[in-house]
């Protein structure tokens, strides 16, 4: 199965141009789809969930045109959205019943048997008759992803689902993720460089609504071994010199001192010492190229 997106553009009523003639191709397994707030992640994610209509484009999940057969591609979808809502009064086992009706899942005996098998999955099942309002956030992201898995989903969107979350619970949604994501379409829309390297064979950066690049997180590492240089200093007047003399990638405070990495093929001098490229690297260096042309 593959998502095939051609020429996606979204401007919305207030002249935000979210999406710019995006196109992509997303095939089975996991894939990280990064960017920073505002660059049209969930816009686009909106889109191929059927929630909004592009001004222009298409997409296509194998056969299916998702912009016009709305109702196919809902049944083989599973959405959790960036803000994911709950009747709060509801348990989740009740709260899943409901949901499972409403995706079509007359069978009981059948209903009953999805439901307890996604409880255990996400380890929900000691919870699955306490209030949804007395869930941690960690649960509830959890939750959300019981809810998408209903009815057995060909296609799987999560949007920002570890925001928030602490790291035991960061750990737990990521593992769960990662046990589903092997025979399906998975889309990790996220601006956590992390979680993309943790879990997707493939990936993809976004910003300002235009695709910066595609490929897998190994083949970005590897074309930047050799190219990423450090170094340390301790002023101000410092960092900006060598923000006007290098491709500086990014800046981090370690210590109460800025780590400075640069872009260079060649040694940029005296300070600098070669370093093992991040993805991190990856994403930040794509940001800046888009800021300079």
């Amino acid at each position: 199965m593959a998502l095939t997106i051609t020429n996606l553009s979204k401007t919305y009523p207030n002249g935000v141009k979210a999406l710019k003639n995006l196109s992509l191709t997303i095939g089975n397994n996991m894939f990280g789809l990064l960017g920073p707030n505002g660059a049209g992640k969930s816009t686009l994610m909106r889109t191929i969930a059927t929630l909004q209509d592009p001004d222009s484009g298409e997409i296509f999940l194998d056969n299916i045109n998702v912009l016009k057969e709305k109702n196919s591609v809902r049944q083989v979808l599973g959405y959790l959205p960036q803000e994911f809502g709950v009747y709060p009064k509801m348990n989740a086992l009740d709260m899943l019943q409901h949901l499972a009706v409403m995706k079509g899942i007359t069978n009981s005996a059948e209903r009953k048997e999805m439901i307890d098998a996604l409880l255990h999955q996400t380890n929900l099942w000691e919870a699955r008759k306490k209030a949804l309002s007395t869930y941690s956030g960690g649960m509830k992201q959890r939750f959300g992803i019981a809810q998408a898995l209903l009815a057995n989903p060909k296609l799987i969107i999560v949007d920002e689902p570890t925001a928030g979350l602490d790291p035991a619970e960061r750990n737990r949604f990521l593992n769960l993720l990662s046990s589903i994501g092997r025979n399906v379409i998975v889309i990790l829309s996220t601006h956590i460089v992390e979680d993309v390297r943790e879990l997707c064979p493939r990936m993809a950066i976004i910003s300002n609504g235009q695709l910066l690049m595609e490929g897998s997180p190994a083949e970005t590492l590897l074309a930047l071994r050799g190219r990423i240089w450090s170094k340390v200093v301790s002023t101000d007047g410092e960092l900006v010199a060598l923000e006007s003399a290098f491709h500086v990638v990014s800046t981090h405070l370690v210590g109460g001192l800025h780590e400075v990495r640069v872009f260079s093929d060649a040694d940029p001098g005296e300070g600098f010492t070669p370093v093992d490229a991040g993805l991190e690297d990856v994403y930040f260096l794509n940001l800046s190229n888009q800021a300079k042309n």
